[in-house]
């Protein structure tokens, strides 16, 4: 008896630790009164966000996650993707940008690009960058420990009511099919930027602010044997439906962003985002209709970011204030 109570502690232990790791949360540094990277870190670690991303390879930040136990996703931002079609180049950008700080550094994803737009030039050179990325971890024998992907939006997926009816727009399917067949075969997931509060303020007549806010009571949309509660399930799940029907029936989706902004825009409040927040980390644990597993999510941002590009609301997502100040009451782990 003994030996059984003991296996069901260490069991409910490990779905514990599981649980705990669902959530991170992104870093950006689009603002002039940010704390250092040190701090921002330490920042991490006090209030128990075991998971990170970063949109660039910024090497204080690298620095200071050494021995941080923070997992990590670094990206590459858009604008080197070219460069990085050359394999000597992405050959050097691993080795300056993880071979150097690994292990020290637990690295879990690579973002190669993020929201590459359709009529983008980066859209030819995304790819290939993510191939010799690829070639450039697993000639470091790191292809176990560290995963290539992409971040991409929800605005390359058409269809997308019910969920089980999306599929990728035929723009996107001609640089897309080709990343799921990648993903694939390297066992990399998906990066998705999911935000059901651009969906509701584009539509707000069709889109409830309980449908986004994760408080609808009932079931919104039914979807065959699907019943949808809520919008970040529906727009996940439209994820995973373009996937299947892109050859990617295995694969799995990573939220790399999604949030509620405080101020600012339409439906931009405190109330409205400590409520998307709070509903957020407790319902990503139990997957969506269609997956049942949890869902890896990264709140969108640690800080606000006042010098960050585009309409105001852009600038009002932190779940702190830049001078580390808790916005909402929430619990990481």
């Amino acid at each position: 008896m003994v030996s059984l109570l003991l296996l069901l502690g260490l069991l409910i232990s490990s779905l514990n630790i599981s649980g705990a790791k669902t959530i991170g949360v992104c870093n950006g540094r689009n603002g002039n009164n940010l704390p250092s990277e040190a701090d921002a870190v330490q920042f991490f670690k006090d209030n128990g966000i075991k998971r990170m991303r970063i949109y660039e390879p910024y090497q204080p930040t690298l620095q200071a996650l050494r021995g941080s136990n923070i997992e990590l996703t670094v990206g590459i931002p858009n604008k080197d993707l070219q460069g990085l079609n050359d394999p000597a180049a992405a050959t050097d950008w691993v080795q300056k940008n993880v071979r150097d700080y690994f292990p020290d550094v637990k690295f879990r994803y690579i973002a190669v690009g993020n929201e590459v737009h359709l009529k983008g030039a980066e859209t030819k050179y995304l790819l290939p960058a993510m191939e010799n990325i690829q070639s450039a971890i697993s000639a470091a024998n790191l292809q176990d420990q560290i995963k290539v992907s992409t971040a991409i939006h929800t605005g390359l997926l058409e269809n997308t009511f019910p969920p089980s009816n999306s599929l990728f727009t035929e723009a996107a399917s001609s640089f897309m099919n080709p990343i799921v067949t990648f993903l694939v075969n390297n066992g990399s997931p998906l990066l998705a930027n999911i935000y059901p509060y651009y969906s509701r303020i584009a539509n707000p007549q069709g889109v409830s602010l309980e449908y986004a806010l994760i408080t609808y009571p009932g079931t919104m949309v039914r979807d065959t044997n699907l019943n949808y509660q809520n919008l970040f399930d529906a727009m996940v799940d439209a994820v995973y439906a373009a996937l299947e029907r892109a050859g990617g029936q295995n694969l799995w989706v990573v939220v790399a962003e999604t949030g509620w902004p405080s101020k600012g825009g339409i439906d931009a409040s405190v109330a409205n985002a400590e409520t998307y927040y709070k509903n957020l980390i407790d319902h990503v644990k139990n997957g969506t209709p269609k997956r049942s597993e949890a869902i890896e999510t990264y709140l969108f941002a640690v800080f606000d970011e006042n010098t960050k590009d585009g309409n105001e609301v852009e600038r009002h997502f932190g779940v702190f204030t830049a001078d580390k100040q808790p916005r909402y009451q929430l619990n990481f782990y």
